[in-house]
């Protein structure tokens, strides 16, 4: 009796949190029939039960219809937590050893994979209340800490710190973003190629001041000359 009322607060968490996450859901019938991203997570629920179970073809033909159905593909053997909302979701692969932290946002094209053909973990361990933006892929077996944001287009090969923002291609880590007060607020991002610019233009133009002021101290004192007489 404990398990199903377990899974059914789960299946409620993941139901209620995209009143919360999305402003576009208005009434309980639209967020019932016309969100893929709950339809895939609650046929992942049921995928990932089967596939404890060990059943060996069940668990992976419900989650290829629920792939046709929503184009959103979950590995059975993948660990979502409560409260997970993907947005959107077209294009979203999570592989078969992810894991997904409880209350998490994931948007379209989303790829939490492998980077070669290793076997055992091998695909991120996603921490609690992360979002992940559009396009973003987490490659490999590392782990992206509680409340971390993913940059859209980012590709992420290395661990992020709690509480730190990755963005770029490969990622980098800026960790002065206050990412438990705006969680969503993934839009506004740190340029951090930018940043870096404009660092070393300003540090160019302190050298070329120096540069100068060294020429005029070298050429104030050098001897004055005196004018040569003939005659």
């Amino acid at each position: 009796m404990f398990p199903f009322l377990k899974r059914f607060s789960t299946l409620s968490a993941d139901f209620s949190i995209i009143f919360e996450r999305d402003p576009a859901a208005r009434h309980w019938l639209e967020v019932l029939f016309c969100y893929p991203g709950l339809h895939a997570i609650a046929a992942h629920r049921l995928a990932h039960w089967l596939h404890c179970q060990q059943l060996p073809f069940l668990p992976r033909f419900i989650a290829h219809l629920a792939r046709c159905l929503t184009g959103i593909e979950i590995h059975p053997g993948a660990q979502l937590g409560a409260g997970v909302f993907i947005d959107h979701g077209m294009g979203v692969v999570i592989g078969e050893t992810a894991i997904v932290g409880d209350y998490s946002l994931i948007y379209q094209g989303v790829t939490l994979g492998g980077t070669g053909k290793e076997t055992g973990k091998r695909h991120p361990t996603v921490g609690a209340q992360v979002v992940i933006g559009a396009g973003a892929k987490v490659l490999g077996n590392i782990h992206i800490g509680d409340h971390a944001r993913i940059g859209a287009g980012s590709v992420v090969l290395n661990p992020v710190p709690a509480n730190c923002t990755a963005v770029g291609v490969p990622s980098r880590n800026v960790c002065e973003c206050n990412t438990t007060a705006t969680p969503l607020e993934h839009g506004h991002l740190p340029d951090v190629e930018a940043a870096t610019l404009q660092h070393l233009l300003a540090r160019i133009e302190r050298l070329e001041d120096q540069l100068n002021s060294l020429k005029l101290s070298a050429y104030s004192s050098l001897p004055m000359l005196e004018p040569k007489s003939y005659g």
